[in-house]
């Protein structure tokens, strides 16, 4: 039984005809994430990435264990989704500069996405999501966690359904990561670039994901700042009620990291919360960023 009181049956290995391992999907949570066995990501065959994906837009994210992933693999990987977004923030990895490092040192305070968010949302056209790959874990803690978008669509009640139809949302980082910004007033602005960039993007509030068609919320405590028209103040009583009617009991899935953990998550599908309550211990993590697609109503 899962933390959500939720019973997960344990997967049953099968082969299909050319050796294979059928992949299994076991549920991580009620009404978001799943966890994929059966499958090496390294060598997955085009119709298994169909799966994947497919699994992906509909759960939100997908949890792999007990995987070996090289940097090359995992580059290859990302190019064989449909391509890669730089991250303009994090650190790079020297040799492979698709991958940024998204760490915190055993002596600093704060970490990276330590609060409810969307990567992305600030961009003109979001990334799709990313793939993030354990590389040096704490012994414990450094758990993340994912909340599903459809599902708090769906629960809203139907006269803030009728509010925010057709309404649109102004999304920035520039107060997270510029010179003054919030990351530059704490231990980790030292290891983050890109002070110096401009940026600004418009969403609606309820976007429909653009390969399920499922209706998504499309805000977050992170980056959205305003709805258009608006000002902040006048924005906020409707935003913080939509931020806290997004989280559910059972909208909500939580992963333990291990050795070999890889998680792909889409962004127009979920918010995740890295959690900070591993002090004292390094923890690194190697991400790229997909690309995805302009978004509408």
């Amino acid at each position: 039984m899962d933390s959500f009181g939720v019973t997960l049956q344990k997967p049953v290995k099968q082969r299909n005809s050319q050796g294979r391992e059928t992949m299994k999907l076991t549920p991580m949570a009620p009404k978001c994430g799943v966890e994929i066995s059966g499958v090496t990501l390294a060598t997955c065959s085009d119709s298994e990435m169909d799966e994947i994906k497919q699994a992906i837009y509909e759960h939100g994210v997908a949890v792999f264990r007990n995987q070996e992933f090289s940097p090359e693999d995992h580059i290859r990987f990302g190019k064989r989704w449909g391509g890669i977004d730089v991250n303009n923030y994090f650190p790079l990895q020297e040799e492979y500069n698709e991958i940024a490092i998204v760490k915190k040192e055993a002596d600093e305070q704060t970490n990276i996405g330590g609060a409810w968010h969307t990567d992305h949302s600030y961009d003109q056209i979001p990334a799709m999501g990313s793939v993030l790959v354990a590389r040096e874990l704490p012994p414990q803690g450094g758990d993340t966690l994912w909340a599903h978008m459809g599902a708090a669509y769906d629960a809203l009640p139907d006269d803030i359904k009728e509010e925010i139809d057709g309404l649109e949302a102004f999304h920035t980082a520039d107060h997270v990561y510029k010179a003054d910004g919030i990351y530059a007033q704490t231990d980790m602005g030292k290891n983050l670039r890109g002070q110096d960039l401009k940026t600004g993007a418009v969403h609606p509030v309820v976007i429909r994901h653009p390969h399920t068609g499922r209706k998504m919320l499309y805000v977050n405590g992170g980056f959205t700042i305003n709805f258009v028209g608006q000002s902040r103040e006048e924005s906020l009583p409707l935003l913080q009620k939509l931020l806290h009617a997004a989280l559910t009991d059972d909208n909500q899935c939580r992963l333990q990291w291990k050795p070999g953990t890889i998680a792909i998550w889409d962004n127009r599908t979920t918010w995740h919360n890295a959690m900070n309550d591993y002090q004292g211990h390094r923890r690194e993590m190697h991400r790229i960023t997909l690309s995805g697609e302009a978004l509408a109503a």
